[in-house]
């Protein structure tokens, strides 16, 4: 299967004029399947989540996630068909996230993606999950076009990079330890506030004064934009452990305030620097952090008062979806990047790879 078999020209609705993608998500502890209209229209989005099954054992677990995903991912393709009264004849393409993720969970998706495929007669369309993370913006913003600088910060990638291309990315910095959204869950872990940390993290923080710790922000010695939250993390422990030694009441609400401030501080001052050095004047925000409500209105209020243009999605777009896969295959598409029955599971693609 070659880009010159499956053109968008040939693969489009006859029916209505319009592209009809359906997309499989699949890369962590969501089970999820949408319909995408023109790279923008969300025609159905299903969502299964495995929280209630992952919490209990205080993060996620891979196996138990490939076996939901199995049990489940019949049901959310069914769904989206129902919901947006449509068939498999009437998709133009089937496309999935491949990478990066977990090797077990992606292949549930990947392996389901390719049968629908061969057995409808329908293009296949391989996702970097990342890629996804960036057009979840397009979505809800027409206006949103490259180049614009992006920031993706979710549980397992923090990047920030010029968007050049619909498909084409300079990446200017990225975590080289843990990711904010692993540093998130991790306090979140050690204060007692258990899986999933980010959204217990951002609703007791809420109660706390951010002022209350103050918490190291790491900066990466030779580059300007590379983030580092293992320190911060670090940090944390070695506060609760002082506590404990010297029988110190904790203010929990404090705490989680001070570490959210820290992490926020951070990706603001890392994204407005590489706007100003790089004369970028719009800054798209996506990833499961970027539901965060400090980091949203941090960003925000930055962007604001230097006449920068901000955007981010819903965040029912932030946190891992099929919507944002089948925008990103869209583009892919559109450009005639079709993959063949060889696509297999990557779970450490990196971003801009195919």
């Amino acid at each position: 299967m070659t880009a010159r078999h499956y053109g968008i020209e040939r693969y489009m609705n006859t029916m209505n004029g319009h592209v009809d993608i359906l997309a499989i998500e699949s890369s962590c502890d969501e089970t999820a399947c949408a319909i995408i209209r023109d790279g923008r229209e969300v025609l159905a989005n299903e969502i299964y989540t495995q929280i209630k099954f992952h919490t209990v054992y205080g993060g996620v677990v891979p196996e138990l996630a490939s076996r939901k995903h199995i049990e489940k991912m019949n049901y959310v393709i069914k769904a989206a068909l129902e919901t947006a009264k449509m068939t498999l004849d009437d998709v133009d393409a089937i496309a999935v996230t491949y990478g990066p993720g977990l090797v077990g969970a992606l292949l549930v998706g990947v392996a389901e993606a390719k049968a629908i495929a061969w057995a409808a007669h329908k293009p296949l369309i391989g996702v970097n999950h990342i890629e996804g993370h960036i057009s979840a913006n397009y979505i809800e913003h027409l206006e949103l076009k490259p180049p614009y600088l992006g920031l993706v910060v979710s549980g397992g990638h923090t990047h920030l990079m010029i968007v050049k291309d619909w498909d084409q990315f300079e990446i200017l910095g990225r975590t080289v330890d843990d990711a904010a959204g692993e540093a998130f869950d991790k306090v979140a872990r050690a204060i007692g506030l258990g899986y999933p940390g980010g959204p217990k993290v951002d609703k007791l923080a809420k109660e706390g004064n951010p002022d209350a710790v103050i918490f190291p922000k790491a900066r990466v010695h030779g580059s300007e934009y590379d983030f580092s939250f293992s320190g911060l993390k670090s940090a944390v422990l070695n506060y609760l452990n002082h506590a404990e030694m010297t029988h110190e009441e904790i203010n929990k609400a404090d705490l989680a305030a001070s570490f959210e401030k820290a992490v926020v501080d951070v990706l603001v001052e890392h994204t407005m620097a590489a706007a100003k050095n790089c004369g970028i004047r719009e800054v798209a925000m996506a990833g499961g952090v970027s539901a965060n409500s400090a980091l949203r209105g941090a960003m925000s209020k930055a962007c604001e008062e230097r006449g920068y243009k901000f955007y981010m999605p819903s965040p029912i777009f932030c946190t891992d979806n099929a919507a944002m896969i089948g925008v990103a295959a869209y583009h892919e598409f559109e450009k005639g990047h079709t993959r063949g029955w060889d696509l297999n599971a990557v779970p450490g693609l990196k971003l801009g790879e195919r």
